[in-house]
């Protein structure tokens, strides 16, 4: 009860202490993103068990097409790449004020996102290899369910790789402004084009430019697309609409903004121009919303709210699934789980009651981790013990301290990436495949090493993209 006074007391004190200059818009739209996430994997899941009596789950989306169109307004990742673009901006312009540089950005900005995704690598292999010696579980059975537990990992292999290229993609910004993310969309138009004629490899560069794509647009806002809001938001709204109804009813796009299997075009694995256009949408819908909302928020008791969910947000993103996996498995062992047929009435009135259970399961979680990720940043007292002096007398240089920074990010993206890529059912000894593993600790003890080393003096000089006018619009 202390720890939650002490947590509540915390989130009031940021309240008050909130500057007027914040854009308080930007993190409600970042916590709405994220729990809409939350709910519609919790909402579209299906549990049953197969002819083997085994457990199984999926997506009942395949069984409920009229609820394809729905996905426009589910599918708010784009918000979130959106909003991590303003973010980003901000705090790369701020770390220059204060005399930084981009390596001491991306180790500040990136290395908050890998300690408490850490904690969940490390207590998914801990459990898997606990599976294994103590219970005697199958080690496909582990892997599986290893893999259902680190589904979220996948959204942030793709966000790491957007943070670790901001400063670059910043510096194009303040340089060339919207002639960027179009030559972007150009590119996610001609890899939907090798996808739809048969050759899906040179689509896989969407993955990168499809968010790249919306995040300069949070580059947009931040440096005075709202100058001209109406302007900007009518075209960004009724113009995406438009091509996304061309694109979907009348050109080759499937409706669903959620990958269904058997189509012949996914939307989002990787992102399509139906989705950037459903990203145009919602972009345009935010810049309506923003001054009414904005103003709503700063005499609102809700902006407690919009500190609190923020302050664990990654947390809630993380372990969502496992909350669900805890709760099913749970369910399973009592003799008590509910499989009725997906569109069943009996299945939408098990919707609310499981979201609920699911709700509890996910509070009790974010309780025991939220710590971690609320502690994200290391004091820089002294060295870490046992590490030698000459080590970190090079760690503190300009030139090893990023080529370090930079190899530790990519053996992180590295290790996620490889264990998404793993099919699901690959007997592991613990749950990822070993080399993934030592790739993501690796990267993750490289960065966290960095963060505890303050960089020598004069290091701000490098990686620094010289001081441009901002742009007018």
């Amino acid at each position: 009860m202390d720890g939650i006074g002490a947590a509540l007391r915390g989130v009031r004190r940021r309240a008050e202490q909130t500057p007027p200059s914040r854009e308080r818009f930007i993190d409600l739209l970042r916590g709405v993103s994220i729990l809409a996430v939350v709910l519609g994997h919790w909402l579209v899941t299906v549990v049953g068990y197969d002819r083997h009596g085994e457990l199984t789950a999926s997506s009942a989306l395949p069984d409920l097409p009229w609820a394809y169109p729905l996905t426009w307004v589910a599918q708010v990742l784009p918000v979130f790449f959106f909003v991590g673009g303003y973010a980003n901006a901000v705090s790369l312009a701020a770390e220059r004020r204060r005399g930084g540089n981009a390596t001491e950005w991306l180790l500040n900005r990136g290395g908050r996102l890998i300690r408490p995704t850490t904690t969940l690598v490390l207590v998914m292999a801990g459990g898997a290899l606990v599976a294994r010696l103590f219970f005697d579980a199958s080690p496909a059975r582990v892997r599986l369910v290893v893999w259902f537990a680190s589904i979220p990992l996948w959204f942030l292999v793709a966000y790491l790789v957007v943070v670790v290229l901001t400063p670059v993609m910043y510096a194009l910004h303040r340089r060339y402004g919207l002639a960027v993310p179009l030559v972007l969309v150009g590119l996610v138009a001609l890899g939907d084009l090798a996808r739809l004629l048969g050759e899906p490899f040179w689509g896989n560069g969407n993955y990168l430019f499809g968010w790249l794509a919306i995040h300069q647009m949070g580059f947009a806002w931040r440096d005075g697309l709202p100058a001209n809001r109406a302007r900007v938001a009518l075209p960004l709204l009724f113009g995406g609409f438009g091509t996304l109804l061309l694109l979907t009813l009348v050109g080759p796009y499937p409706v669903s903004m959620i990958d269904v299997p058997g189509e012949r075009l996914h939307n989002m694995s990787p992102p399509s121009l139906a989705l950037l256009s459903v990203a145009a949408v919602q972009l345009g819908a935010a810049l309506l919303l923003r001054d009414r909302v904005e103003q709503w928020l700063r005499h609102s008791r809700a902006w407690l709210g919009v500190i609190a969910v923020n302050a664990v947000i990654l947390t809630i993103f993380l372990w969502h699934i496992s909350a669900a996996i805890l709760l099913l498995g749970t369910l399973h062992f009592a003799g008590i789980l509910p499989t009725p047929s997906v569109g069943s009435a009996t299945w939408y009135a098990w919707r609310i009651p499981l979201l609920i259970m699911f709700s509890l399961v996910l509070a009790l979680l974010v309780a025991i981790f939220g710590p971690i990720e609320l502690r994200s940043t290391p004091q820089r007292a002294r060295p870490p013990n046992g590490i030698p002096l000459p080590l970190t007398q090079a760690a503190s240089h300009p030139a090893p301290r990023l080529a370090l920074a930079v190899t530790g990010f990519a053996a992180v993206i590295l290790g996620l990436l490889s264990n998404s890529l793993l099919p699901s059912t690959i007997p592991t000894l613990f749950g990822w495949p070993t080399p993934a593993l030592i790739a993501y600790l690796s990267g993750a003890a490289a960065v966290r090493f960095l963060r505890t080393i303050p960089p020598a003096h004069g290091s701000n000089q490098l990686w620094r993209t010289p001081s441009m006018p901002r742009m007018h619009r």
